[in-house]
């Protein structure tokens, strides 16, 4: 029987879903040949002789390897520790969640998760303070773009603030403080986290943790970790750091004497730009007001000038970008940025999209990284705050149409870190009992299963695989978001067998 780290030669009885499915005449089950970690040839089950270690699927599906490509890695990964508020409906309730939950071994409380955006109370600092006294203690709303302090953590990291709520900047810095763990308590979070996305039929990521990443991964893979592939992002208060030590988009990093199964995983991915705020914390750029707050059009994080100057050296240097935006302000700032500098790489979210600006994605070939579970997550918020907007919210099928590259991802711990997930909210644009949220936007689940992966069931590409129990190209939204993964290969190498 095969299992983890087992390096497979012939996958057995699988029909091809996904691109490399067009070139079979028909979808009886073919047999998949494995050399080198690549697709060496496809052919009907049983035309050639099986060769070396044998999977037999008896039928099962094989999709191209899944990417999520946006991950905050070491927050995802040390989620599992924090108390989750995703439940609470005020402010109120959140504070009591943290007054009954336990302390970490460092002596304090953090929570993630809240959206006070829909609740009826706000956040203050006299609730959270008589709800959990001296302890100190920390919420991290959903969108990480704000954090909620009680007196004894805003003491004790420096802070003031008359509502206990940090916002933007300062509440990075608090994520980056909590984020940064003991390495072998942070790299054990990540190793255990990496054997999860596996299950998921996941690959690859792109990792956005606010760190510097370019040695904590090599660090990881010594230590054994070999569940995917992982472009890192460097930001820009490490842009020199990484000019200085020669770090180009897609080049390799890891350690010459990195155990032979993490080999080949690591590279350098894009800077990092984070252009303006968030909707639940209504901090991001729009043309408009917020409803209810007219004089609230959200902030522009880093000035036009500046994102230029950031693409500009970037690009001197070899590095591809990657410039968060939500707000139609702030796509807008990114695509006048990437028209002067002619950088290359992604507009992180793009969640209000100006209608005129839909072709200039395409027309300078700036691909949008979308998180589709994040149109129903937010959608109540949007008919609260956007209501006064005039561009497009949450585009995915108008971004199509104008012939932009997509490509999926979670934004975890924001959404969990499951490619089905996205595909199912992609594919269906409802999660609930509504009917599918602005359904003219829905992808096809060919084109979700397209945006959710790299490479391609076709000879030659490289063999990350999953295999699944159902065909994801006929899948419900519910079976979808479900989707049964057998079977996991990264280079032929099994990550995940059930």
């Amino acid at each position: 029987m095969t299992q983890v780290g087992d390096l497979v030669g012939t996958i057995v009885a699988v029909r091809i879903a996904g691109e490399g499915r067009e070139f079979l005449v028909d979808d009886e089950p073919v047999d998949i040949f494995i050399e080198d970690g690549t697709i060496a040839d496809i052919a009907p089950t049983g035309a050639l002789r099986t060769r070396g270690e044998v999977l037999d699927t008896a039928g099962a599906w094989a999709v191209p390897g899944l990417w999520d490509n946006h991950v905050h890695t070491v927050q995802w990964a040390l989620a599992a520790e924090r108390v989750s508020l995703g439940s609470a409906e005020s402010a109120a309730q959140a504070a009591g969640i943290m007054a009954a939950a336990p302390p970490l071994p460092d002596g304090r409380k953090v929570g993630a998760g809240y959206r006070d955006a829909i609740w009826a109370d706000a956040p203050t600092l006299d609730l959270i303070d008589q709800r959990t006294g001296e302890t100190p203690t920390y919420l991290i709303n959903a969108d990480v773009h704000s954090t909620w302090l009680n007196s004894a953590a805003l003491r004790l990291e420096g802070y003031v603030s008359p509502d206990g709520v940090l916002r933007e900047e300062d509440a990075f810095e608090i994520s980056r403080r909590l984020n940064a763990v003991d390495a072998a308590r942070g790299d054990a979070a990540v190793l255990a986290a990496g054997e999860r996305a596996a299950m998921r039929g996941v690959t690859g990521l792109v990792d956005f943790d606010m760190a510097w990443n370019a040695d904590a991964w090599p660090r990881r893979v010594a230590s054994g970790f070999a569940a995917h592939r992982v472009e890192f992002s460097i930001y820009p208060f490490d842009l020199r750091r990484a000019i200085d030590e020669g770090l180009q988009t897609g080049d390799l990093r890891e350690d010459a004497d990195a155990p032979s199964a993490g080999r080949g995983l690591i590279r350098v991915g894009p800077l990092k730009i984070i252009s303006d705020g968030s909707l639940g914390t209504r901090t991001a750029a729009c043309s408009h007001a917020y409803s209810g707050d007219p004089g609230n059009f959200g902030v522009l994080t880093v000035p036009p000038a500046e994102l230029t100057a950031l693409l500009t050296t970037a690009t001197a240097a070899g590095l591809s970008v990657a410039v968060h935006a939500i707000g139609d302000r702030a796509v807008t700032a990114a695509l006048d940025a990437f028209t002067t500098t002619e950088a290359v790489g992604t507009i992180e979210h793009a969640q209000l999209v100006r209608h005129g600006d839909l072709a200039r994605f395409a027309r300078l070939g700036v691909v949008a990284s979308v998180q589709p579970q994040h149109a129903l997550d937010d959608r109540d918020i949007v008919g609260r705050l956007w209501a006064e907007q005039t561009s497009i919210g949450y585009p995915l099928g108008a971004l199509r149409d104008a012939g932009v590259d997509l490509r999926l991802g979670s934004d975890a711990p924001v959404a969990a870190l499951d490619p089905w997930q996205a595909m199912a909210a992609a594919v269906t644009r409802t999660d609930d009992d509504r009917g599918p949220w602005h359904p003219e936007e829905r992808l096809t689940a060919a084109q979700a299963l397209r945006a959710s992966a790299r490479t391609s069931l076709r000879p030659g590409q490289p063999a990350d695989i999953a295999i699944t129990g159902l065909d994801p190209l006929t899948a419900s939204g519910a079976e979808l978001r479900g989707m049964p993964v057998t079977v996991t290969l990264l280079e032929g190498r099994i990550t995940h067998a059930s």
